[in-house]
């Protein structure tokens, strides 16, 4: 009957549209009440306690660094290299929309983040180009949503904090999957727009976009490098990317001056308010639940049911895809892995390979109603109507759920740089 309480409860509070963290708040007081030893105030305790670890701080570093490239030049000349190199290719333009995604993730760690950044520029050049809306739409989307798993992403910081893994382990399995959902998605923009010549060979043009774009598309190298080559951590990779950014556009760039920067400071630390009460809060009802045993118990009754990693994986992927279509990647995360780790861990399924195949899994979340995020996020940047928007990522959700299957069922994939 408590039980039911607390499901009660929290269908009240949906009824009411409050947010994330009023529920959370109120599920983990109710714990703490009712099967707890009814001392609310050690909600505060453990909160601290489990937040007292310095990878967090990679959190805030990495969101400046991405806000930083988004209002500085870094971005922009980043994708016009990426222009530079795909011309010559037939659908050279659909080429590097993805590639400008795919690279531009990989210093922002937020697919929406990615979205604006990139599609602002891209969207009205491939409609000038002559290339359809619909695609259009649906790439953009879609290669946005590379900001989650392509490293350093803030989810997969977010599940290792949550299951204590390692964060560089999940940063370095990150890349296989990112490859292979870059590579399927430029396969089907090469398909789709192969009727798009590409233009003649500009070598002028390319050394010029290179030698301008050269310290923008260092930056991730040297995140990526740093972190697999063992020389620093996740969260001195943050630092390292904030003061790295800062330094080319204040300095090498000088396109950025202290009113920008001061903004960029300011919509960070806006962003973070609303992140890390959640994150504490979640972070104290994990601890109520390891202390009171609850994924033990949640493994030794569903071990039964779920008899082999097959089984297990096809259950939590039909789970979190239809999660995905209510519930934001941040929240399932903070939610859900620390429930849905052991499950996995008990059939064998190493913690690293299961941090991507959830992140992967949730990704897609970003492409399907009603709540996608790029989804909303496009309607408003480019002015189009939700459900166009909707069919035009169709075709890019199957490539991804080709994507999450091969991931799944082909551990090497996020593993093999770790062996």
């Amino acid at each position: 009957m408590t039980a039911l309480g607390l499901v009660l409860l929290i269908l009240a509070l949906l009824l009411l549209r409050q947010n994330l963290l009023v529920m959370l708040g109120v599920a983990t007081a109710y714990a703490y009440l009712v099967w707890g030893d009814g001392v609310v105030g050690n909600i505060v305790i453990d909160a601290w306690d489990a937040a007292n670890k310095e990878v967090l701080l990679s959190i805030p570093l990495y969101i400046l660094a991405g806000n930083l490239m988004s209002r500085g030049v870094m971005a922009e000349r980043l994708i016009r290299l990426m222009q530079a190199v795909s011309a010559p290719v037939p659908g050279g333009l659909a080429i590097a929309t993805v590639l400008s995604c795919a690279v531009f993730a990989a210093v922002s760690g937020s697919g929406t983040v990615t979205l604006l950044a990139v599609g602002t520029v891209m969207y009205p050049a491939l409609l000038k180009a002559g290339y359809s809306r619909s695609f259009a739409l649906g790439a953009l989307c879609a290669a946005g949503t590379l900001g989650i798993i392509v490293p350093p992403s803030i989810p997969l910081i977010l599940y290792g904090v949550m299951t204590q893994t390692s964060i560089a382990d999940l940063f370095i399995a990150g890349i296989g999957p990112a490859a292979l959902l870059t590579t399927l998605m430029i396969g089907y923009a090469l398909i789709a727009n192969r009727g798009h010549r590409g233009g003649g060979w500009d070598t002028r043009d390319v050394l010029t976009a290179f030698r301008e774009g050269i310290w923008a598309l260092l930056m991730p190298l040297l995140i990526i490098g740093g972190i697999y080559t063992g020389y620093f951590t996740a969260t001195e990779s943050a630092a390292v990317a904030v003061v790295y950014a800062l330094i080319v556009e204040t300095l090498i760039y000088r396109e950025m001056g202290f009113r920008a920067l001061y903004d960029v400071i300011g919509q960070t630390t806006k962003l973070l308010g609303s992140l890390f009460p959640v994150l504490m809060m979640a972070l104290s009802l994990n601890v109520f639940l390891t202390y009171e045993q609850v994924p033990e118990l949640l493994v030794a009754a569903l071990s039964q049911r779920l008899d082999s990693p097959v089984a297990t994986l096809l259950g939590i992927n039909l789970f979190l895809l239809v999660l995905g279509c209510v519930m934001d990647i941040g929240s399932a995360i903070l939610i859900l892995a620390p429930i849905l780790q052991p499950i996995a861990a008990a059939q064998g399924i190493d913690p690293v390979h299961f941090g991507v195949i959830m992140v992967v899994n949730l990704e897609i979340g970003y492409l399907t109603p009603p709540l996608g995020l790029n989804l909303i996020v496009a309607m408003t940047a480019f002015r189009e109507q939700f459900w166009t928007i909707c069919r035009a990522v169709l075709p890019f959700l199957g490539l991804m759920l080709v994507g999450l299957m091969t991931v799944s069922f082909w551990p090497p994939l996020a593993l093999f740089l770790l062996d």
